[in-house]
């Protein structure tokens, strides 16, 4: 039996050998690191003469959804693990990638607008985070704590759930009387607003038109963010109790 399984071993590593392309080398530098490192470049090599893989220069190529800076995206939105990293290229899989805008396309997600989405998203959480920081805090500052300083603490103050959603209501039935919904998109389930940027026809826009959209989806945000911090402190409070 013993001598059956060295025999199915030995199989198994001449296959291994051929698939690699180093089967001509010496038994012990066939599966060497050079050797298999070699065998993966080479066959990178090959599917990208096929064009099954593509660069970051060449994804609006596979779609118009795509851009240069989409690759990094999907692999950090969406989870994107069909890639492979060769130098300083990334090189994506197109059968994947066609895949990916399919389903993007029956979801109904426009890739450029959620790009955009997740960076105005990002800017307004970086705002109030820079809100909430003491005035003259420099969060890059080196710092040491006293040994004797503890225990000072403080308990953020709670205001009635009714005002916040009497805000967001009015500011819902602004956003209909003063027809924003041509110059706002409301995504995350109705509670994130942003204004509708189109560099063609901005120049063109009304000022006050403009200034109104803008300020409707900082007050908007500035609502809902408050609402849902509510909610956690709530959340917070009942778990300690």
């Amino acid at each position: 039996m013993e001598t059956k399984i060295l025999e199915e071993l030995k199989q198994i590593k001449q296959i291994l050998s051929k698939i690699t392309g180093t089967e001509d080398l010496p038994a012990k530098e066939r599966f060497s690191k050079e050797a298999l490192d070699k065998a993966a470049k080479e066959y990178q090599d090959m599917v990208l003469k096929r064009g099954e893989w593509v660069s970051n220069s060449d994804l609006s190529d596979v779609s118009k959804i795509y851009s240069w800076n989409s690759g990094k995206f999907i692999i950090e939105k969406f989870g994107f693990s069909s890639y492979f990293q060769r130098g300083k290229s990334l090189y994506y899989n197109k059968k994947d990638l066609i895949a990916l805008k399919n389903e993007l396309k029956e979801r109904k997600i426009d890739l450029e607008r959620y790009i955009e989405l997740t960076e105005d998203q990002e800017k307004f959480e970086k705002y109030i985070a820079n809100v909430n920081l003491p005035k003259g805090k420099n969060k890059k500052k080196n710092f040491e704590i006293p040994d004797f300083l503890e225990d000072i603490e403080t308990k953020p103050y709670l205001i009635s759930e009714e005002i916040i959603n009497k805000d967001i209501e009015e500011l819902k039935e602004e956003f209909r009387n003063k027809k924003l919904a041509d110059y706002v998109d409301i995504y995350h389930r109705g509670t994130y607003a942003m204004f509708k940027y189109q560099y063609e026809f901005d120049k063109y826009l009304d000022a006050n038109m403009k200034r109104d959209s803008k300020n409707w989806c900082t007050r908007f945000n500035y609502a809902n963010h408050a609402h849902e911090k509510l909610k956690e402190l709530k959340q917070k409070e009942s778990e300690q109790s």
